[in-house]
């Protein structure tokens, strides 16, 4: 179920990858925007296992389809889930991680009435959020420094 999850959100994702893998388009922008996203249950319970762990892996990939987020790889870890996704320039990470750890709690909460007694809401609410790219910083300040030179 997880692979053909992964194939749909695959087939149906809004970006367009151009001849050089690393980067999509769409109508105005060429990008490559991909983030490491990483969030708790509250008090950083280890409730993410078994039935829990697989139907969150499905709620996440479904939900980051429905908004045009890429889940490049994903663990679930028992007290902890940890995301690479991509998606284009008009999704903020934010929305991002509010969307997926939205649905997710909704989901979870109501098919898993032991999340609710143990929990008074499923996810703590911080996260990490970092960006990854193909250059390092220090390549683009020197490249953005040394514009005038060329």
């Amino acid at each position: 179920m997880v692979l053909e999850t992964l194939l749909y959100v695959r087939q149906t994702h809004n970006m367009e990858v151009g001849t050089d893998s690393r980067y999509s388009k769409n109508a105005g922008a060429v990008f490559s925007l991909k983030y490491r996203i990483v969030w708790c249950p509250k008090y950083r319970k280890k409730v993410l296992v078994g039935d829990v762990e697989i139907r969150l892996k499905n709620v996440l990939y479904a939900t980051a389809a429905q908004y045009g987020v890429l889940i490049e790889a994903m663990e679930v870890m028992p007290d902890h889930v940890h995301l690479f996704v991509s998606s284009d320039p008009t999704r903020c990470v934010a929305e991002i991680v509010n969307r997926l750890k939205g649905a997710s709690s909704r989901i979870l909460r109501e098919e898993f009435p032991h999340l609710k007694s143990r929990l008074p809401t499923l996810w703590s609410r911080s996260y990490y959020a970092g960006t990854v790219g193909h250059v390092s910083e220090a390549t683009v300040v020197n490249y953005i420094e040394n514009q005038k030179g060329r």
